[in-house]
């Protein structure tokens, strides 16, 4: 089971595989026909207080407290177990993000958990 992340924004490849979207909100300007989407996951999305404190703040010195509330609420998450178990029922996921910043997002920590849960990311 591998797991890679990409921006929705990026064109659609093959190599892809199970293409999962991971935020809570529909991103900007892409269609479903373009998003090529095998499936929405947005509870497994950070909780609507925390996503919108981290957009209000958007303070890169922040984001490792961001990341810490983010993977507390993983851990209580059924919808992160699912995700793992996406990955053992396809060879390879990539999870979705619409975020501009691609190191200091929801998905990056998403990944690590996922990482710190057994399954091989790659970045």
């Amino acid at each position: 089971m591998a797991f890679a992340i990409k921006r929705i924004y990026d064109a659609p490849e093959a190599s892809d595989g199970h293409r999962v979207l991971v935020d809570r909100l529909w991103p900007r300007g892409v269609s479903k026909e373009r998003a090529e989407l095998d499936e929405w996951a947005k509870d497994v999305a950070p909780s609507p207080d925390l996503r919108a404190e981290w957009h209000r703040s958007d303070d890169p010195a922040r984001f490792d407290e961001f990341a810490a509330r983010y993977r507390a609420e993983l851990d209580a998450n059924p919808a992160a177990v699912a995700l793992l178990d996406a990955g053992r029922t396809h060879d390879h996921v990539t999870l979705l993000f619409g975020a501009r910043d691609e190191r200091a997002n929801h998905a990056t920590v998403l990944l690590d958990w996922l990482a710190a849960h057994g399954a091989d990311a790659e970045r």
